[in-house]
């Protein structure tokens, strides 16, 4: 049976997933929010993921900077999709394995990820599919490694 939820449910529900993936915390409360056997994420330079694999990338990135955060801009939702923008910042003071280019040592600066997502739900409200567009080599040199894109 198909769950209507509102715009705003959507919406607090997405922002919650991002939270706790930035946090670490609650991970079964963070897995509630997506189809984990479904779910695929389609990031820039055609990385492809599944559930799994977007857990080790967010794992990574808690691993690697601290006093991280996430905020959200302009939300956009029109059926089942929901565009947002994204800010994701940290700082970088351990080894991040799962750069753009691989692993990369820390530089200790202040790191901004700069996001438009697009989410699709399933018919319970579970994020099912993403799409991320960023600037991997802004990324990169904020990151201490443009010469390595």
């Amino acid at each position: 049976m198909a769950q209507i939820l509102s715009r705003d449910e959507l919406t607090a529900r997405m922002v919650r997933a991002g939270e706790l993936e930035i946090s670490g915390e609650y991970p079964e409360e963070a897995a509630s929010y997506f189809d984990e056997e479904k779910f695929r994420f389609h990031g820039p330079g055609g990385f492809e993921s599944d559930f799994e694999g977007l857990s080790s990338y967010f794992a990574s990135l808690r691993h690697a900077f601290d006093d991280r955060s996430i905020r959200r801009g302009l939300v956009v939702i029109d059926g089942d999709l929901m565009a947002t923008q994204t800010w994701i910042e940290g700082t970088f003071v351990r080894e991040f394995t799962q750069s753009p280019v691989g692993a990369v040592q820390p530089n200790g600066k202040r790191v901004t990820w700069d996001l438009i997502n697009i989410f699709r739900f399933d018919d319970r409200g579970r994020l099912a599919e993403e799409w991320v567009r960023t600037d991997n080599r802004d990324l990169l040199e904020q990151l201490g490694a443009a010469d390595r894109a």
